[in-house]
């Protein structure tokens, strides 16, 4: 398993740096141990000369692969109005939970595209996909988060087939967020969200057609 680079996605703020870049790394160098890469041991430095000359915010992309070359391109980014609603719908496109490359953020992303690609823009913002159990697993470029009514949101656990994302590990961490299984059913019935390290966290309105 060879033929793929690993990704991390981080936004860069001004007065900030690196959001959430202790998270970022420590996935990266895991994935990396986990997959037989090389350590990424210059991927700080890379980083931080890729936005030496910034002014403003940017959405920072860095690829490694595995013969421990890294790569880092940037573009301006915009975050999301805070009271922004993204329309949601699921996707027909199955994840398969045995499928060990989930637990990785990589540039294998057929099966997200597929998934993405059965609606148009202008029909959803995001698209989730659920394994072959009916389980609700993430979308195309987002974790998935239900409020419940307990007081601390349920996101559903990597065993379902899906990333382990950087948000998602920090609300947990923050005991912001649980693991737990998630049907489509439990979707209906509480508040949705979805989310990643790059917007954060986004109300969401679930559409079934």
């Amino acid at each position: 398993m060879t033929d793929f680079s690993l990704i991390e996605t981080l936004r860069w703020q001004p007065d900030e740096g690196f959001i959430r870049l202790r998270l970022h790394l420590a996935r990266l160098s895991r994935s990396a141990r986990r997959l037989g890469f090389p350590q990424p041991i210059d991927a700080t430095a890379k980083l931080d000369e890729a936005v030496a000359e910034a002014t403003g915010p940017l959405r920072v992309r860095l690829t490694f692969d595995p013969q421990g070359r890294i790569t880092v391109t940037s573009a301006p980014f915009v975050p999301l109005a805070p009271e922004t609603v993204w329309t949601i719908r699921i996707a027909e496109t199955r994840l398969q939970s045995p499928d060990r490359l989930l637990r990785f953020k990589t540039t294998r992303r057929a099966v997200y595209e597929a998934a993405r690609a059965e609606y148009a823009q202008t029909e959803a913002d995001e698209v989730i996909l659920l394994n072959e159990r009916d389980q609700v697993c993430e979308g195309t470029i987002t974790s998935v988060f239900l409020d419940d009514g307990s007081g601390m949101l349920r996101t559903p656990p990597i065993s379902c087939g899906l990333l382990a994302g950087v948000l998602r590990t920090e609300l947990i961490c923050q005991r912001k967020a649980r693991v737990g299984r998630l049907t489509l059913a439990d979707l209906e019935a509480g508040r949705l969200y979805v989310g990643n390290s790059l917007r954060g966290l986004i109300r969401a309105n679930l559409i079934r057609s």
